[in-house]
């Protein structure tokens, strides 16, 4: 029975490289709507055929456009954000964010979740990278909503998060 294994495991992988070695090289990169940007980077792209309403202008809440205006660095096979100065002076300060519920839990009532600058609900929408995300843990649960939320809290800029985000808001509750 074993020696049959290799024969079909051997078989296979003589096909697989007679087939990689046929079928022409694909492109190095996934392209970006955005041009100049990888994909999966700044603050996604809401596209004018979502069912889902972009996010309003309010002055008084945090633009997507500031947090995501950073810039990164590899070190050490990691991706390592590189904040302005102002982006740095919101550490440790009350803010208010608006986003698109990402929730990390089952439920209707969320007390952690992402908040997103463009709704990953939405076929037609370019989700960004890291920095078009900010982590929320709540003081008291929010109603899930597909909609956009407003939540105020402390705001956290992470240096070395260990899961690879830029941005957390820790004590939030959700304002209009």
């Amino acid at each position: 029975m074993q020696h049959k294994f290799w024969i079909v495991a051997a078989a296979l992988t003589a096909a697989a490289m007679t087939s990689v070695a046929q079928t022409p090289a694909a492109p190095a990169a996934l392209s970006s709507p955005i041009a100049g940007l990888p994909a999966g980077s700044g603050a996604g792209v809401h596209s004018p055929n979502s069912p889902f309403a972009p996010l309003a202008e309010r002055v008084d809440v945090l633009a997507w456009s500031m947090l995501t205006a950073i810039k990164t660095k590899v070190d050490k096979n990691r991706v390592m954000p590189i904040f302005p100065s102002d982006i740095q002076a919101l550490n440790k300060k009350t803010q208010r964010v608006q986003g698109f519920m990402m929730p990390l839990e089952p439920g209707e009532k969320q007390r952690h979740f992402l908040l997103s600058s463009v709704p990953l609900t939405c076929s037609f929408c370019t989700p960004g990278g890291p920095e078009s995300m900010v982590e929320v843990k709540t003081k008291t649960p929010v109603k899930y909503s597909m909609e956009a939320v407003v939540v105020e809290g402390q705001f956290a800029v992470l240096q070395d998060d260990p899961y690879g985000l830029y941005y957390r808001m820790t004590d939030a509750v959700a304002v209009k």
